[in-house]
């Protein structure tokens, strides 16, 4: 996420921090690259051309100028007129007082719009919450069988009805909450290709109709510019409440993220990070700004271990880490865990510093499969005790995970060092490489 906009931008802050002077022409030339930076990743000329004036007229202040430390200032004056652009705080969902509360979602084909929602009511679900799903889409070939299918993977009920209009379909569906006792309502209106009249009058009388108390547009992050224009003309016609940025996790520029709250007065309100039901995380401006300057968001990345914490495995896990007895079972269950939370590469891109790294580095999670693959071709009598595991074992292991003898004894391996490590930690001695060195007072 935004990794070329991020080290782009560190280049320029490298310069900043690095003059012994800051000077009103130093401010200018630092400012004029980032003016090229902002407009290469799509941000809109206006939107780019207002920000870099009200960082400059901050950045030649007596403050700055006499500052002790005046490259760190300006970095952090970058940093808050960022926040200020996208948004500055967090905005929620408005429920009504009387259920059940409506959201109506609309946007182009192709945008993530149908799996938006379910992602929203899986979210939602998560919170407390009874969702149900309307697949008010009628146009588009597949398009009920596939909120069908994701409504079937969270179990949540959907409003399904071949052969109606999707007005009559979503007026209905309010009826059937409140007999069902669903206490929120999505409703998935339909896209296409292009904006068109035929599409924005339906979208304007199922507003009409059924009143929506939150109407969310879900655009695609990764078209940039067009995303923001697309937005203006939906804007325009429905007055939305608040804007969905879908595939953030893609190669996109930071355009879109950037730019949209600006130029339509809305806050983005949600950003997909992924293609499971889970990955979507609420939008949180100063969080999104820290990505963007290469600063990581370890809050989001606590929160999401925190979701996914479980204090009664922990306390097992921790016991067995004092005895010893972290065994490939063990290690199987925390991959598992990890991998709830979205791929190693994004929660990596959350912890600051990350971005520093050379930028062909990553983590390689074809690797992980495959240890995950070897572990799993093992019996569970060889999880527990690795050290039966002789040659005609590693090599039924190393068939039946697709990989070879060489990697199954480089698993097993660095298992064991592993395993050799907690043993020395759990008496309470350091490992010989640290003995006789001395802590820094």
């Amino acid at each position: 996420m935004f990794e070329e906009l991020s080290q782009k931008l560190e280049t320029v802050f490298k310069k900043i921090r690095g003059q012994g002077r800051i000077t009103e022409a130093n401010v200018g030339e630092s400012l004029r690259e980032v003016r090229r930076i902002l407009l290469d990743a799509d941000v809109n000329y206006k939107v780019v051309k207002q920000f870099i004036d009200d960082v400059q007229k901050r950045s030649v202040g007596q403050e700055v100028l006499t500052s002790i430390t005046p490259g760190q200032l300006i970095v952090k004056i970058i940093f808050d007129e960022l926040v200020k652009l996208m948004g500055t705080t967090q905005a929620e969902i408005k429920y009504s007082s009387l259920p059940p509360t409506v959201i109506m979602v609309a946007g182009l084909q192709g945008s993530g719009k149908t799996t938006f929602c379910a992602k929203l009511a899986n979210h939602l679900k998560g919170k407390g919450r009874y969702p149900m799903l309307v697949a008010a889409d009628v146009y588009r070939p597949a398009a009920i069988d596939q909120l069908e299918m994701l409504a079937k993977q969270i179990q949540i009920p959907v409003v399904a009805e071949r052969g109606r209009g999707a007005v009559d379909i979503a007026v209905d569906s309010i009826d059937r909450a409140r007999k069902a006792a669903r206490d929120v309502v999505i409703i998935d209106t339909a896209g296409r290709m292009h904006i068109d009249e035929e599409m924005m009058q339906e979208v304007a009388t199922i507003k009409t109709k059924v009143s929506p108390h939150e109407i969310l547009f879900v655009v695609d992050s990764m078209t940039g510019q067009d995303a923001v224009n697309t937005a203006k003309a939906f804007h325009d016609r429905l007055n939305f409440d608040g804007v969905v940025l879908t595939k953030l996790d893609g190669d996109t520029r930071g355009g879109a993220a950037i730019s949209i709250r600006a130029v339509v007065s809305k806050p983005i309100k949600f950003v997909g990070v992924g293609e499971k039901l889970d990955a979507l995380e609420v939008f949180h401006p100063d969080r999104m700004a820290t990505r963007i300057l290469g600063m990581g968001d370890i809050v989001t990345l606590v929160e999401k271990a925190q979701e996914r914490f479980d204090e009664h495995k922990a306390k097992k896990l921790e016991e067995k880490l004092r005895k010893s007895q972290f065994t490939f079972e063990d290690f199987l269950d925390q991959l598992h865990e990890i991998k709830k939370m979205g791929s190693i590469q994004q929660l990596m891109n959350m912890i600051p510093g990350m971005n520093k790294l050379p930028a062909n580095a990553s983590v390689d999670e074809k690797g992980l499969v495959r240890v995950e693959a070897i572990i799993q071709s093992m019996t569970k009598v060889e999880r527990q005790k690795p050290q039966i595991i002789n040659g005609e074992r590693r090599k039924r292991i190393a068939a039946g995970s697709g990989t070879s003898i060489q990697e199954v004894n480089k698993v097993l391996k660095q298992f064991s060092d592993m395993q050799r490590m907690m043993k020395t930690f759990s008496k309470g001695k350091l490992p010989r490489m640290f003995r006789g060195m001395q802590i820094p007072q």
